[in-house]
């Protein structure tokens, strides 16, 4: 029998390759999402008026934390999906939210007739939904990312759902929200069950994101057929006043 040799010493098994949703926003940027990215080094992100989303490679180094630093500008606060560990010397952690990825597992997807089509003549409409219900972030043009699909009662927009981040493969589903006055009127299950229903019809898996401490909805995503992949963390930390190597914001396109 013969031995392989491993970086980790003769005889050790080769440690697993990432998956793709271990790092579901750089699969994104450098994949199905390339159009929207904006880079620096090996850093990159969304523009700020589609999503706040951004991510540094699997493994950071001090480069990468400096180009991070540079890009989002002296003292600011930015986003770190799934980022665990400590961050660099000079950040200072502003957020933490035990999240939870769930995946497609027999999801019983299915199209609504009730569902319409939502665009940018609707994001007016759209952002003061996501005001009064607070599903997470949801920008200006966020409605650019996937397809985006809601519920009208009285030509109001009462719920919506969509699609965000869009690694190869796979769809996140994303701004499930209903407002108050229609709650417990299973319009958000419909929306999500279409949405789904779309992405299937890519051969795409759905996935999506909650907070570990929405049980509510983590107990309904459960009956609707998505199992917990992973737990992981929604992080913000302010970047350092003074740049690393005395670096300067450039301006990305």
């Amino acid at each position: 029998m013969s031995v392989v040799s491993t970086p980790g010493g003769p005889g050790r098994a080769a440690a697993p390759a990432p998956h793709v949703l271990d790092n579901p926003a750089l699969a994104s940027l450098t994949g199905p999402h390339a159009r929207f990215a904006e880079r620096r080094g090996r850093v990159v992100r969304y523009p700020v008026d589609v999503s706040p989303w951004l991510a540094l490679p699997d493994e950071p180094d001090a480069r990468d934390w400096a180009d991070l630093a540079a890009l989002a500008g002296p003292g600011a606060e930015v986003p770190l999906p799934g980022i665990r560990g400590d961050v660099p010397e000079g950040w200072e952690i502003t957020v933490r939210v035990e999240g939870v990825q769930l995946v497609d597992d027999g999801v019983a997807a299915a199209p609504d007739a009730e569902a319409v089509r939502l665009g940018p003549a609707d994001v007016p409409e759209m952002l003061d939904l996501v005001a009064r219900t607070q599903p997470g972030p949801f920008l200006p043009r966020t409605v650019e990312l996937g397809t985006y699909l809601g519920i009208r009662r009285g030509g109001a927009l009462v719920a919506m759902a969509g699609e965000r981040l869009h690694p190869p493969g796979w769809t996140e589903i994303s701004a499930v929200c209903t407002d108050p006055a229609h709650r417990g009127e299973g319009l958000a299950t419909r929306l999500v069950l279409a949405v789904a229903h779309g992405i299937r019809e890519r051969a795409e898996t759905p996935f999506l994101h909650t907070s570990a401490g929405n049980t509510g909805a983590i107990r309904l995503y459960e009956s609707l057929g998505f199992r917990l992949r992973r737990r992981t963390a929604f992080l913000a930390a302010r970047a350092p006043e003074r740049l690393p190597d005395d670096r300067t914001p450039v301006p990305v396109g």
